[in-house]
């Protein structure tokens, strides 16, 4: 099982239910995922069921390395550990300042915590909702890009087939395991990604642990 470094204290952790099916069609009809997947065996994308931590994490985690990230995020938890819309309210942006994030992370943040807080998001009803209507929805709060939408569809509602085309670790991993290094446009990652469908989200975290290793 994968285990993740940095879990939130107030989060269950949730298996993709597609997985297993998911790594035995991408093998079947990708060469490179045929020897890629093998080499991780048992481990597999671990998803989060709280919508505001999820994307409060996400901003976090923009425009900075996955280290500085996951040491920000554990800052961040020391001084919001149940990570709350109340909570981040009542605490401010001073509490923000306190634990390293920026004066327009924070702001980006608070304005999250609010649009839960006044039921702005309709939570409840991302489930029914198709990958381009919750983006829709998302992308009018402060802060949050389609990039940063596309890892919540990701990592909260599991959504099988996501393809983040603006995602560096996706670009990187693509380069690597099909250009040889070379640099990648968005229409060679189309067409690498078209033989993925409907798992390209499992095809794009094989991309991301690539990156984690000798493979």
């Amino acid at each position: 099982m994968k285990t993740n470094n940095n879990p939130n204290r107030n989060q269950s952790l949730q298996v993709p239910p597609y997985w297993e099916e998911a790594k035995q069609e991408l093998m079947k009809r990708d060469r490179i995922l045929r020897r890629l997947i093998p080499q991780f065996g048992d481990l597999y994308l671990l998803g989060r069921d709280d919508a505001f931590t999820t994307l409060t994490r996400s901003i976090i985690a923009q425009q900075i390395s996955s280290t500085s990230a996951a040491a920000l995020w554990e800052k961040y938890l020391m001084v919001f550990p149940k990570s709350t819309p109340a909570e981040v309210l009542k605490v401010g942006a001073e509490g923000m300042a306190s634990c390293g994030v920026s004066k327009r992370k924070s702001e980006y943040i608070l304005d999250l915590a609010r649009h839960f807080q006044d039921g702005k998001v309709h939570v409840d009803k991302w489930v029914d909702m198709s990958d381009e209507q919750v983006i829709a929805e998302l992308v009018q709060i402060r802060g949050i890009s389609r990039w940063t939408a596309e890892m919540f569809l990701i990592f909260n509602l599991l959504r099988p087939n996501i393809l983040p085309l603006d995602d560096p670790g996706l670009v990187s991993g693509i380069s690597k395991n099909y250009f040889s290094g070379e640099p990648v446009s968005r229409i060679d990652i189309r067409e690498v990604a078209a033989n993925w469908e409907p798992w390209r989200t499992v095809a794009t975290w094989y991309m991301w642990r690539s990156l984690d290793s000798k493979a």
